[in-house]
């Protein structure tokens, strides 16, 4: 197979043709002229051997060739502006420059805010910047496989799995609960509120394994609207923990027993920004905060069990021997 060299200045024209949607406006971004652009993507599809758009009326559209040309020049791109912030830093222990995160709004909103004060503290020259990423379709996994973000805070095992190409790992694992209006004698009555990005796959086993089925269902744009609905008292909903964070006063939250639906939360990113500074930085943080969440929730699982065994709370730990 005979070398093919695409310069940096052709990956550049090739992702913002298609972040534009045309060669007109692409060359409006890049400071050049139309012309100049379609030259530059004919020679490269010349390079390649394929058509990466679809030209006509409605401007310029990625082939299926063309998206993953995209995505792998953005995330070319993207190590090329890693190699010239590590190849300058200071020391081997600065951790400078962007950090790009996706995240779905809950993690957004109450996950990631303590992970990024701390990570920011102890590096002040990272500059960090999260997208909110609607968790439909390739969701945050996505925009990390087509180089639009560094790292996402994603779910797992949905209905889409992860892209092959990218790794990671679970940072926690939270349970779904019953919110309702506070003080109604029978949430089970109300009409259930859900909302797209909440994937059926984590609720289908369980509400199959019910003997109720909601009167009726309300559709709302994201989690935060599910919660104002339930919170007018327009009905009930089942929502994770993160998204439960904070939930108005005149509602009211009920656990759903030992069997109730879980979901994995966790990070991906590249393989390649994988051993990136800002990126192993930011996975420490993660990892902190996990093994904090784990503490957690073990001290409280003693409290309870010294509130309904108190002797068990003096006894004095049986060690075995090995």
């Amino acid at each position: 197979m005979s070398t093919v060299d695409l310069a940096p200045q052709e990956l550049r024209t090739l992702v913002a043709v298609a972040e534009e949607g045309g060669f007109s406006a692409a060359a409006v971004r890049l400071g050049t002229t139309q012309s100049a652009v379609s030259h530059a993507v004919r020679g490269i599809e010349r390079k390649l051997g394929v058509v990466l758009f679809e030209r006509g009326r409605f401007g310029a559209r990625p082939t299926p060739a063309g998206a993953r040309a995209v995505a792998h020049g953005r995330r070319v791109l993207r190590m090329l502006d890693v190699l010239i912030t590590e190849t300058r830093r200071a020391s081997p222990d600065e951790v400078a420059g962007p950090l790009r995160i996706a995240a779905f709004r809950s993690a957004a909103l109450h996950l990631l805010p303590p992970v990024l004060e701390r990570l920011t503290a102890r590096h002040p020259a990272l500059e960090p910047t999260v997208t909110v990423v609607r968790e439909v379709g390739p969701g945050t996994a996505g925009a990390v496989a087509e180089g639009r973000a560094d790292l996402g805070i994603a779910t797992f095992g949905t209905s889409t799995p992860v892209p092959p190409e990218l790794v990671g790992d679970v940072l926690l694992e939270e349970p779904y609960s019953l919110v309702h209006p506070a003080g109604h004698p029978d949430p089970r009555s109300l009409p259930l509120v859900d909302w797209r990005e909440n994937c059926s796959s984590y609720t289908r086993t369980w509400w199959a394994a019910q003997d109720w089925i909601p009167t009726a269902t309300v559709r709302a744009e994201d989690d935060g609207a599910v919660l104002s609905m339930v919170s007018s008292g327009l009905g009930m909903a089942i929502m994770p923990a993160l998204s439960l964070t904070g939930a108005p006063l005149s509602t009211q939250i009920t656990d759903l027993g030992p069997d109730r639906p879980t979901r994995q939360i966790g990070y991906v990113t590249t393989a390649e920004l994988a051993g990136t500074a800002a990126v192993r930085a930011l996975v420490r943080e993660l990892r902190e905060l996990r093994e904090l969440r784990e503490l957690r929730e073990l001290r409280e699982l003693r409290e309870l069990r010294a509130h309904a065994h108190p002797a068990a709370a003096t006894a004095k730990p049986q060690l075995r021997a090995v």
